[in-house]
């Protein structure tokens, strides 16, 4: 019988509905039986890609016994943590201060009012590997609420300090300056693998807010060492198991130092950011195989993630058949089969060996540099090339009638946002029409079904419900998606929306008080601490993305309440950034703009025309870090400072090249910008950053 989760829209949350255990969404109906039953709640946390959620919830959740235990002792809850980021994120908090570590599934035990006692993550069936079985577990946690309250009271009083610490002002705790950018800097390129890319051993994630802090770095400093890390690490990805190298698209993190065997979810978000790191490293090195991955990536989220009303789905799960990477690894008799004559040139291009390298199967990787392949494989390296291309298409038809990943359908309004900001930015640099078209179904969708009166922002939608109100990440993302949209079309509509949504956040995120935002508005429903994550983890924190959208507006409209705020943010972080690069790699970005000015660029003229489409272009071919992009008519830019007092000249369509609205001459002729661009990105004190930032490559 269906417990109370049948009605929920979360494919991770209805996954469960049939489980024996009698699970509750997050809400006051569990909350409620809790205090009247004196019973402590159970707390499960997961998401639909993740692999040990289903591997506990097969041991566990439907097994009867182990759900007859959970009933009997526990109010049982089932959060989606994707739909509910900020029940995640508090009760991460508390696994973190118990355990010094964290994970997914998350496993928490709260008081009826929602305090946590104890926590942890995966637990097995039986004591294994020194973890105690999940039902001894469950059976001491129930006797120690019930006879030993007094310490359970104490470790709930622990947390609420740590909580409220966490929630606290936050003072300015240094200086923001052109030294924190070069600590923190320094701080990357001390844990860079030099061997393999991306940073440290394994497990190894993208990292990819980092590696873009470096690529900033490098066009505001001209240092080599820089870009060469932002380079290295992308190709060695791209390269690696960690990338489809069939369908596209990137998997989760690798768990090896070496990039060749993945975690094999695919999330949106990590594809999103990825995906906008090569259209900025192509625009930086002009490097063809950067360009053909980023585009592969887009198709891959054009083919497999996106709604027919243009929304993007969330996830592909890790397993297939119950058996994770079962739909991505093949056996070189599957190869053999699939590809004929050409199958020995392919196999040296993947390394392919009988034995494979994933459980008796090859996981595809590009197994050396293509040069060296094509000589191994006794075959020029365009012809290799060739070869490859027509591989992919063969294996990808080939692997379609396979079994495939089950897919989050789920629309989450954050990730949306990131996935339509790299669109834009890719519909502006490879100048292709379907980027441009995808990026505005997506647009559409969003201002039609997620964006209220007000600009309220909703966070999911699934199978035509939308709901939940919106999280500060969720208002931000799609603000700086609609600022994208503003860019790749001068269309003003976006701008207006984007900053309708700012005055929102204003409205609802901001505290005075503490002259902070938090994650949660201040109607949303209470919970134990209001939540407020500062550093970037795997998706950029909604601090940092609205930081970034604030100083967006601020240089578009000239609005100084939005500079302020963003700039005192900045300022209670500047000393955390400078020491712990690795966790706000986002926030380093916008770091990058306060701190050494944004790059405006003001195009008059009519978008129509080819003299303006020939600017637009010109700008787009070109990396420019903290680039603000105000466009159209002369007109029609009224409320928009930077377009203010910059006709076209004769005309023609024009751009100026802006800094603190001091702007160079302007330009009709694409030559003499390009070269303007090239001078604004470097930082007024390059030059002797570049010498410091070399010693240290």
């Amino acid at each position: 019988m269906p417990n109370h989760l049948a009605t929920e829209t979360s494919p991770y949350l209805r996954q469960h509905a049939g489980n024996p255990v009698d699970w509750y969404p997050w809400g006051r109906e569990a909350l409620e039986r809790a205090r009247t039953e004196d019973r402590p709640i159970l707390l499960s946390v997961g998401y639909a890609a993740c692999h040990w959620c289903h591997v506990m919830a097969h041991e566990s959740f439907e097994d009867p016994d182990t759900a007859r235990l959970m009933n009997e002792l526990f109010v049982n809850i089932k959060v989606d943590r994707e739909e509910r980021p900020d029940v995640d994120s508090v009760y991460m908090q508390a696994v973190q201060s118990m355990n010094g570590h964290g994970g997914w599934p998350m496993t928490v035990f709260l008081t009826p009012a929602g305090e946590p006692f104890y926590a942890g993550t995966y637990f097995p069936p039986v004591d294994r590997h020194g973890l105690p079985s999940f039902a001894r577990i469950l059976r001491s946690v129930s006797d120690a609420y019930h006879t030993k309250r007094e310490r359970v009271t104490q470790t709930a009083t622990a947390m609420r300090d740590i909580y409220a610490a966490a929630s606290a002002p936050m003072p300015p705790s240094g200086t923001l300056g052109p030294a924190t950018l070069d600590r923190a800097y320094r701080g990357l390129a001390e844990r860079f693998d030099r061997e393999h890319g991306g940073f440290e051993g394994a497990p190894k994630f993208p990292q990819t807010m980092s590696l873009d802090f470096l690529l900033r770095y490098a066009a505001r400093t001209n240092s080599a060492p820089a870009l060469a890390m932002a380079e290295e690490s992308f190709r060695h990805m791209a390269r690696g198991g960690i990338y489809d190298q069939v369908g596209g698209g990137f998997h989760r993190y690798a768990v090896d130092a070496v990039w060749l065997v993945p975690h094999f979810e695919k999330m949106l978000y990590d594809n999103a950011l990825l995906a906008r790191l090569g259209v900025h490293l192509w625009q930086a090195t002009k490097d063809p195989e950067v360009r053909r991955v980023t585009e592969e990536t887009i198709a891959w989220v054009a083919r497999e993630m996106t709604s027919p009303d243009g929304g993007f789905y969330a996830s592909l799960d890790a397993d297939s058949e119950g058996v994770e990477g079962k739909f991505y690894v093949w056996t070189e008799r599957e190869i053999d089969a699939a590809l004929g004559p050409e199958s020995a040139a392919i196999k040296t291009y993947y390394g392919i060996t009988p034995a494979g390298n994933f459980e008796g199967a090859n996981i595809l990787h590009v197994a050396g540099d293509p040069a060296v392949l094509a000589q191994r494989a006794g075959i020029s390296e365009p012809a290799l090339r060739a070869a490859h291309e027509r591989a992919r298409g063969v294996l990808a038809s080939v692997r379609e009638r396979r079994v495939r990943p089950g897919r989050d359908d789920k629309i989450l309004a954050a990730w949306n946002g990131l996935m339509l900001r790299a669109l834009t930015a890719a519909a502006r640099a490879f100048g292709r029409a379907e980027h441009k078209a995808l990026a505005l179904a997506n647009a559409e969708f969003l201002r039609r079904t997620m964006v209220r009166p007000g600009g309220r922002v909703m966070r999911t939608h699934t199978a035509g419900v939308t709901k939940i109100p919106g999280y500060l990440d969720d208002h931000a993302s799609v603000a700086l998606g609609f600022l994208g949209t503003y860019e790749m079309t001068a269309d003003r509509t976006w701008l207006g929306l984007a900053r309708e949504i700012a005055t929102a956040i204003g409205e609802w995120f901001w505290d005075d008080a503490s002259a902070s935002l938090f994650d949660t508005a201040r109607d949303a429903d209470p919970l134990v601490t209001r939540p407020r994550d500062l550093p970037d983890n795997a998706v950029p924190s909604g601090t940092s993305l609205t930081i970034d959208l604030y100083l967006h507006l601020a240089e578009l409209l000239d609005d100084a309440i939005l500079r302020q705020r963003a700039l005192g943010i900045l300022e209670t972080l500047a000393e955390p950034m400078a020491r712990h690069p690795a966790a706000f790699g986002h926030a380093l970005g916008a770091a990058d703009m306060a701190v050494n000015g944004a790059v405006a660029i003001a195009l008059a003229g009519d978008p129509a025309d080819t003299g303006y489409r020939t600017l637009d272009a010109v700008v787009a071919g070109h990396y420019v870090p903290s680039l603000v992009l105000a466009g159209g008519p002369p007109g029609q830019s009224a409320g928009i400072a930077l377009l203010e007092g910059r006709p076209e000249v004769n005309g023609a369509a024009t751009a100026y090249v802006c800094h603190h609205y001091m702007c160079d001459a302007p330009q009709t002729d694409p030559a003499p910008l390009a070269s303007q661009l090239a001078a604004a990105v470097r930082a007024p004190h390059a030059a002797s950053r570049a010498a410091d930032g070399a010693s240290h490559g």
